[in-house]
C-alpha cells in the first residue's frame, strides 16, 4: 500500500510539471470574422460503434465482453504438444474482430457455449 501511495505522488508530481510547461505554451485562440479554418469531414468508422444498450458497465466503470458463438476450431502444434484454440466471436463486436482464445480457457469460464458444438 505504501509503494501505491508514492507511485501515485510521483504521477501527480510529473503530471504538475507537465501541466505547468504546458500552460506556458498555451495561448487563446482569437478569430475574426472571415478567417478560414480547414477541417475535414470524416466518416467515422463502423466497427468503432456500440450500441449503448448492449454494454453493461460494472462499478470500475468498465464493461466485460460477453461471447456470443464459437465460429471456428483449430490444433496448433507445439515442439511437445497440441494447443487447441477456437475463434470466438463476441458480443459487441463484428465476425471480423472475432480473436482466437484457448479452448481449455473458454470452456472454463464458458461451458455452455461449448455445449451447442
Amino acid at each position: 500500500m505504501e509503494k501505491d501511495k508514492i507511485i501515485q505522488e510521483r504521477l501527480k508530481a510529473a503530471q504538475s510539471r507537465q501541466k505547468s510547461y504546458a500552460d506556458i505554451r498555451r495561448r487563446k485562440l482569437e478569430f475574426k470574422v472571415d478567417d478560414w479554418m480547414f477541417l475535414k469531414k470524416v466518416v467515422g468508422d463502423p466497427s468503432t460503434i456500440v450500441p449503448i444498450e448492449a454494454i453493461e458497465v460494472n462499478e470500475k466503470l468498465s464493461y466485460d465482453e460477453i461471447p456470443v458463438a464459437i465460429l471456428d476450431r483449430q490444433v496448433r502444434k507445439l515442439r511437445n504438444k497440441e494447443v487447441a484454440s477456437v475463434k470466438v466471436l463476441w458480443q459487441s463486436q463484428q465476425v471480423e474482430e472475432a480473436t482466437w482464445e484457448a479452448e481449455s480457457e473458454m470452456k472454463e469460464k464458458y461451458p455452455h457455449l461449448f455445449e451447442q458444438v
